[in-house]
């Protein structure tokens, strides 16, 4: 088992910044890469980045790339979303994931999730 705590959320005004943290625990050796995904009201969870174990590949949803930054420190088993230029509709909670997949490409591919964080950007 893998626990994973989020943190970071908040209310944000359009434009502003947010860093989301997320800390593993528990089985960690058997993580590979991980992930952020994001769930708005009414809505499906989305994609939103990905990071290899070594944080080597990183990859990034359209609507997110050049705005969010992941990355990774291993030495404390926390993967972190900088979240830059933030607009309202990126307002959602937002989920780190762990996948035993060196690069995983479907949702379904992540084995461990996070009890998600709220983020909200006002207009």
């Amino acid at each position: 088992q893998v626990q994973l705590l989020e943190s970071g959320g908040g209310l944000v005004q359009a434009g502003g910044s947010l860093r989301l943290s997320c800390a593993a625990s528990g089985r960690t050796f058997s993580v590979s890469a991980m992930g952020w995904f994001r769930q708005a009201p009414g809505k499906e969870r989305e994609f939103v980045a990905r990071i290899t174990k070594s944080g080597s590949s990183t990859s990034y949803a359209n609507s997110v790339k050049g705005r969010f930054t992941i990355s990774r420190d291993n030495a404390k088993n926390t993967v972190y979303l900088q979240m830059n230029s933030l607009k309202p509709e990126d307002t959602a909670v937002y989920y780190c994931a762990t996948s035993g997949k060196y690069y995983p490409t479907s949702i379904y591919e992540y084995d461990y999730w996070g009890q998600g964080t709220q983020v909200t950007v006002s207009s």
